[in-house]
């Protein structure tokens, strides 16, 4: 794996039809959130306290800044949800939709665990 200047990893697409290997489940904390390119897309991930693992865009519409890594990551009424450090706008981890704002959202990729590995499918470009 490389990685390019500002600490983020480039990873190559795995032969599986677009799914491309991120990291290790064991490389995410619970609660915690951490970013990866995708391609040229910044996600976040994020493993819940029950190792589900959710992958949504990274950038906050509200800010315009790839911060939603840096969330809290939490629940509202049993949807999965990360808050946005700057604004606190509340973002599902399964739709991508703005609980606060339903007009607006950010992306959602499919995750897949294998072999202890987390990968994700890239959209096409």
């Amino acid at each position: 794996m490389n990685v390019r200047p500002g600490g983020f990893k480039m990873h190559a697409p795995n032969e599986n039809f677009g799914w491309i290997t991120v990291c290790d489940l064991d490389d995410l904390l619970p609660q915690v959130g951490a970013r990866a390119l995708l391609g040229e897309r910044q996600i976040a991930l994020f493993r819940v306290a029950d190792s589900t693992v959710y992958a949504i865009g990274a950038y906050d519409p509200f800010s315009d800044a790839a911060v939603l890594s840096r969330g809290i990551v939490g629940d509202i009424k049993g949807e999965p949800v990360v808050a946005s450090p700057i604004y606190k706008h509340h973002y599902s981890l399964r739709t991508g939709r703005c609980l606060e704002k339903p007009s607006l959202g950010v992306p959602v990729y499919r995750v897949r665990l294998r072999e202890g590995k987390i990968l994700v499918l890239s959209p096409p470009a």
